[in-house]
């Protein structure tokens, strides 16, 4: 992230990366062990992280999500955002994987490997409701993705959250099981719940990048906001991710460790889920000639899910030491290093299906 790399000589990419990025997957792994560790070392670390919160959301996490989250919106170039809304085959895609195929697909794999696990089955389609909106702009900028389309995509996944969350966790939960004669369940969570989520954990960063790049720019120029200040500050969202990572494993440690079995159980049909949704994704953007950076955006978008949201409302609604609670959990288990793996496939594609540079190649500070 702090680096200059450029475009026109992909097969370099791993040798320009910084030492916090080129080891981010050892990072990760150290960062999961040692939430774990902590969780089971430090009986109390639990209450103590939890006796303060921002909403739902423990406050350490949320100052773990803000530190990650604002570097990456700070570095998007604002102006060329309304180019991105004139996209329509963009955006059409990436609703069409985000709400109908993504949550379909993860009440299918639910059904299909827990069926006799009826809280681990509802928890996970919950998982699967909740679209990212936080670190897949973590994974998009790591593999050279668009910015502004993924800032395009994010904002415009927030407000379906908003709107749809609710109404899609009746249909998943409960008409759609009843059709289908399958056991149902109910999902009760205010639309205001979700936007209090969404405001907080996107608004709050996204104003501060705006702010920070327009009052930047107008005051030190473009020359120093992309070469000077950004690959200062670039470093700090891998740091607020590491961070995040240890504190919510370190609160949900004993709850994962407790429970192997469930953690495999819920392990498998994540992993079918994240290559589908990233892989099918990609495939699908590459047969319509999406360009590289564009196309590693809308995979991206896909595969991840807003596991913050999805293990608040798991909590809210069924419990803290509830089934539905440790799936929520066990989802960025899963989901970081999985998501970090599909970076390093994304290069690879890049390499070998995108051999020329793109069209109008980007300093990625």
């Amino acid at each position: 992230m702090a680096t200059t790399r450029d475009p026109a000589h992909p097969e370099a990419v791993t040798a320009q990366l910084s030492t916090l990025d080129r080891f981010l997957p050892v990072w990760i792994g150290l960062a999961m062990a040692a939430g774990l560790l902590l969780g089971r070392l430090i009986p109390d670390l639990n209450n103590t992280l939890e006796a303060i919160k921002v909403d739902t959301v423990s406050l350490p996490i949320a100052i773990g999500l803000l530190a990650m989250m604002y570097p990456v919106l700070a570095k998007v170039r604002y102006r060329h955002i309304g180019d991105e809304l004139t996209d329509r085959r963009a955006l059409g895609l990436s609703l069409l994987l985000n709400w109908l195929i993504g949550p379909a697909l993860m009440f299918t794999l639910a059904w299909v490997f827990l069926a006799d696990l009826p809280e681990l089955r509802t928890g996970l389609i919950i998982v699967g409701l909740a679209r990212c909106i936080a670190m897949v702009l973590i994974w998009n900028d790591l593999a050279y993705g668009s910015r502004e389309l993924a800032a395009v995509l994010v904002a415009i996944n927030s407000l379906f959250q908003i709107v749809m969350y609710s109404v899609l966790g009746w249909f998943y939960l409960s008409v759609l099981p009843g059709w289908l004669g399958l056991d149902t369940a109910n999902l009760d969570v205010s639309l205001w719940a979700i936007a209090k989520s969404v405001l907080i954990f996107l608004g709050i960063p996204l104003l501060a990048g705006f702010l920070t790049r327009t009052i930047g720019e107008a005051r030190k120029g473009t020359n120093w906001y992309e070469h000077s200040f950004l690959p200062r500050i670039g470093p700090v969202a891998l740091w607020g991710l590491l961070f995040t990572i240890v504190v919510l494993f370190a609160l949900q440690g004993e709850q994962i460790t407790n429970h192997p079995l469930d953690v495999a159980r819920v392990a498998i049909p994540l992993l079918v889920y994240f290559a589908l949704m990233w892989g099918g994704s990609f495939l699908t953007g590459y047969r319509l000639r999406f360009p590289y950076d564009r196309n590693a955006s809308i995979a991206f978008t896909a595969a991840g899910n807003n596991f913050e949201l999805a293990i608040a409302v798991s909590i809210a609604v069924f419990g803290v030491t509830s089934g539905q609670a440790l799936a929520g959990t066990i989802g960025p288990l899963i989901e970081v290093p999985a998501l970090i793996a599909l970076v390093y496939v994304s290069l690879w594609a890049r390499r070998h299906y995108y051999p020329s540079p793109d069209p109008t190649p980007r300093d990625h500070p």
